[in-house]
């Protein structure tokens, strides 16, 4: 059966705002012996299935400074200290489209990278969306909202 390696150690290497880096040193259950690992300590975030009321889905083009990409993806973020998953969906999804929903629901959570990451992801649908406010993202986002009609999106995969 495989255990949790035992904490010896943890120190910051280094504080990003949106993410720490800590190196930790941890005991082997089954060898006895100690390892290093890094662990990127970040924010939980949310990933949104907004869908209108006439079956489109909305999503957002971005470009993407890891990658160096321009990327169609459903519109996602942070959440905040405190803030509900389902309450973090509804406020990304006015912020980066403008539009609402009603019956917001989780329908998923998942440890993006578990190997180095200590963060969970989750996945809320918002169905009945409608184009309400005018966009409100942030000055170092620049987004584009689609709509895509939702027999389209497996084309998209």
């Amino acid at each position: 059966m495989v255990k949790p390696w035992p904490q010896i150690s943890k120190q910051l290497v280094g504080d990003f705002r949106i993410f720490k880096i800590f190196s930790t040193n941890k005991l082997s259950p089954r060898t006895g012996k100690q390892h290093n690992f890094y662990v990127i300590d970040t924010v939980n975030w949310v990933n949104i299935i907004a869908i209108t009321s006439d079956n489109y889905l909305i999503m957002v083009e971005q470009y993407r400074h890891g990658t160096n990409t321009v990327e169609l993806e459903i519109p996602g973020g942070m959440i905040d200290k405190d803030e509900l998953p389902m309450v973090a969906a509804a406020r990304e999804l006015r912020e980066e489209t403008g539009y609402e929903g009603s019956s917001a629901k989780i329908i998923g959570e998942i440890y993006p990278n578990p190997a180095i990451m200590n963060n969970v992801c989750y996945t809320v649908m918002i169905k009945d969306c409608k184009k309400i406010h005018d966009v409100s993202f942030d000055l170092s986002e620049d987004i584009v909202t689609r709509l895509v009609p939702i027999d389209e999106v497996p084309n998209l995969v």
